[in-house]
């Protein structure tokens, strides 16, 4: 009798362990706090439920069962595939896995984009006002989401929230608007036809992020690539600065004599004819200022700027950069130099073995020079694949070891210079003749020159209002690489863009590569090629499949 009544108080206390259990749980889910009583309760359970289940199995000799064992089996592999499960779907939520295998990345972001928007500066929302939500713009959207949580989006019905339209000033559907604290930005206007483009996005997230604005000017007036649309004109590099926050302005030295205290950067776009003399001082001065200056000169052209270049080191080579490399692989003719090796410079440092090419270039030389220090950015490959050509009216290029010069070559370098540069208070000295002295030089004693009347306002020259500032400068033997349709292929407009932005000193903007259009696959068939089409898949290709079929079918019967 008592062993019956032990084996029934089993049976009890067996069951008070479902019981606790579901105490602990409707205690923590009503009062939503998971304190220490339902974790006494469910302890507690679960405890008494495994000794119950313990008890029961040795009483019964359960687990020696074969039907047991095939249970357990059975309920372990389920087990362990759940757990798999829930493991695989808890790294899904918390790593991102993906794999872009489009030719241009087309789902992928580019590193600038990418590089901008994960140091936002405030948090950045885009409003899309569209009832429509395009699956190809929330993947963009959520691109740029996933590399910082100061970016978030939302889609607006404008019928429904009239009221943030008006705030915004809707005018259409599909309209696509930045907003970063009391600023709006509209990025563009979405339909069937036109997607939101990641170009424009970064565009404008970077104007919007970016209070400084740069002035560059462009210098005009000796055949240099004209800024508006035209034949080699530079309209889409120009438009480029316009989307990195630059105003630009054409620069006329002729009328002016002097380079605006404005000025950021001034650029020189493969100039035909030479400059005056007090231009090239002008831009002597420019630069010994602190300017920055970006030259692009082209073969068989003579822009007379030798006295500035030598100061720093550098000189024009008359002949012609010839690459036979990129003939074969991608269509280009010798005289337009492929380059896929790039210098250790903030405007190269990603492009990695990427290409850009330079149609009708010439070489640089590089020579050091005290205070300068000069890094190259574009090299062609060795000989024989490439080498500077001296007979430019020979139709057949070929290398002449007398008059010619093996690569590889150096089509384009950035240098910068230290120098003192006075307060305004200060008055500055006349310029010197050509060569000016380094700033190595210029620290140690020299002559004192003549004295010139002064007025009596003018204050004393004071040797602790110097400031040490930097001059910059990017010589390129091309400029055709920026003309309007080569700007946009390849890495071409990166070099343009990426020397400018380095040059204005603006060292906040991130310089990497410029995202990219998806290239247009789409297949235009005249009518008659059209027709052909048709005819063969209805026709001909239905007919070849019927003859051999035919023709199978008489050998085996």
């Amino acid at each position: 009798m008592k062993i019956v009544a032990k084996k029934k108080l089993w049976k009890y206390l067996f069951w008070l362990g479902p019981f606790l259990i579901a105490v602990g749980l409707t205690v923590g889910l009503v009062s939503e706090q998971w304190g220490l009583i339902p974790l006494v309760f469910l302890i507690a359970g679960v405890v008494i439920s495994g000794l119950g289940i313990i008890w029961q199995s040795y009483e019964t000799n359960w687990w020696k069962r074969r039907s047991t064992q095939a249970g357990t089996n059975a309920v372990v592999a389920t087990l362990a595939v759940l757990a798999i499960l829930g493991l695989i779907n808890l790294l899904g939520t918390r790593y991102h896995l993906r794999s872009d295998l489009t030719e241009s990345q087309l789902f992928t972001l580019a590193p600038q984009s990418r590089e901008l928007v994960s140091v936002l500066p405030q948090p950045v929302k885009v409003w899309v006002f569209d009832v429509n939500q395009n699956p190809q713009d929330r993947e963009l959207l959520e691109n740029y989401q996933r590399q910082s949580s100061k970016f978030k989006y939302e889609y607006i019905d404008p019928q429904a929230r009239p009221g943030l339209a008006e705030k915004f000033g809707v005018k259409d559907y599909g309209e696509v608007y930045l907003e970063s604290g009391d600023k709006r930005q509209l990025v563009q206007t979405v339909n069937q036809n036109e997607r939101l483009s990641e170009i424009r996005l970064t565009s404008r997230l970077q104007q919007l992020t970016n209070s400084t604005t740069a002035k560059v000017y462009l210098l005009q007036g000796h055949g240099e690539r004209q800024l508006s649309a035209g034949k080699d004109a530079i309209s889409q590099a120009v438009q480029g600065l316009g989307d990195k926050n630059f105003t630009t302005s054409p620069l006329n030295l002729g009328e002016t004599s002097k380079v605006p205290e404005d000025a950021s950067v001034v650029i020189v776009a493969g100039p035909k004819r030479g400059l005056f003399e007090g231009e090239v001082k002008a831009l002597q001065e420019y630069l010994n200022r602190g300017g920055n200056l970006l030259l692009m000169i082209d073969p068989n052209t003579d822009p007379k700027l030798n006295s500035l270049l030598q100061e720093w080191g550098i000189r024009l080579d008359n002949r012609l950069a010839v690459d036979v490399s990129g003939e074969s692989v991608v269509g280009l003719g010798p005289a337009a130099p492929l380059v896929t090796e790039y210098g250790q410079h903030p405007i190269t440092k990603d492009f990695g073995n990427g290409n850009s090419f330079y149609p009708i270039a010439r070489p640089l030389e590089i020579t050091s020079v005290p205070g300068v220090q000069a890094t190259p950015l574009l090299r062609t490959k060795p000989y024989p694949n490439s080498w500077a050509e001296s007979d430019l009216q020979s139709e057949k290029l070929e290398f002449n070891a007398d008059k010619d010069l093996k690569g590889p070559l150096t089509l384009g370098v950035a240098l910068t210079r230290k120098q003192a540069a006075k307060s305004a208070s200060t008055p500055q000295p006349a310029p010197k003749p050509l060569p000016l002295p380094s700033p190595t030089t210029q620290s140690k004693a020299s002559p004192t020159p003549p004295a010139t009347p002064a007025s009596p306002a003018s204050p004393t020259p004071n040797p602790s209002s110097q400031t040490a500032t930097e001059s910059r400068l990017v010589v390129l033997g091309n400029s055709d690489f920026a003309t309007d349709g080569l700007f946009q292929q390849q890495l071409n407009g990166d070099v343009f863009l990426n020397s400018v932005t380095w040059l204005s000193q603006q060292d906040q903007q991130p310089l990497s590569i410029r995202p990219k259009e998806p290239k247009n696959r789409r297949i235009t068939l005249t009518t008659t090629q059209g027709n052909l089409l048709i005819l063969s898949s209805l026709l001909v290709l239905p007919l070849i499949g019927f003859a051999i079929a035919v023709i199978i079918w008489w050998k085996r019967r």
